[in-house]
């Protein structure tokens, strides 16, 4: 037969290390593309991703 392994459960603290600073509004925005126009604008927009929690927000220059 095969060995059964146990797995620790993670703490709490563990699986939601980082994202209580998103939570209060302070993200770790990392540009995902550096140049993309926008046709309806006519603009070039940059796109900004948050590394913690994946939340985007779109910037027009």
């Amino acid at each position: 037969m095969a060995e059964i392994l146990e797995f620790k459960k993670k703490a709490p603290a563990e699986v939601h290390k980082g994202k209580s600073l998103c939570r209060h509004g302070f993200h770790k925005w990392i540009i995902k593309q550096e140049k993309q126009f926008d046709s309806q604008q006519g603009k070039l927009v940059t796109v900004y991703k948050c590394e913690r929690c994946g939340k985007s927000k779109v910037k027009a220059l």
